[in-house]
């Protein structure tokens, strides 16, 4: 795994450009793990017991949204931030849930750049603002979210 001293880390602040977009996945969600992280972190309904689903808004069984939230985080690890210099996050400013996932969605995940800016506080980190949407292998939109990621420059002393 790359961490923010490690020279070898491929993407660098200064990688993301405002407007560039990127896709990760596909990563197919089970109905047995849909029940096991609800009956871990979510025992609501509508995620644990089929018969009771059918019968609330979402007319079937679904992921919880942040079930769909942990998919997505892993795909974006998996796709870039292990290989990045990523600090974290330092906030979520907007999720949205548009659609149930279901057992069997294939889910993939385009993250686009919104916004680059060097911190003014820390020199040596840039802030990316970044619009994460999942979608179903239909193309359906199921989730949305925008966050500010907080990555490493790769030269802090050119920092503009």
């Amino acid at each position: 795994m790359s961490t923010v001293s490690d020279p070898a880390s491929k993407i660098w602040f200064e990688d993301f450009k405002p407007g560039s977009v990127t896709e990760y996945g596909p990563r197919v969600v089970t109905r047995e793990e849909i029940l096991s992280f609800a009956a871990e972190f979510d025992p609501q309904p509508m995620h644990l017991d089929e018969e009771a689903a059918r019968q609330t808004m979402l007319g079937g069984l679904s992921a919880s949204g942040w079930h769909t939230c942990c998919l997505m985080m892993r795909m974006i690890a998996d796709g870039f931030i292990l290989n990045s210099s990523s600090m974290g996050a330092n906030a979520v400013d907007e999720v949205k849930w548009h659609a149930p996932v279901r057992p069997g969605d294939a889910l993939t995940v385009r993250a686009t750049v919104l916004e680059t800016r060097a911190s003014k506080n820390r020199p040596s980190m840039g802030i990316v603002s970044m619009l994460f949407e999942v979608f179903t292998g239909k193309g359906q939109k199921v989730m949305t979210m925008k966050s500010p990621l907080l990555m490493a420059l790769r030269d802090p002393g050119k920092a503009a």
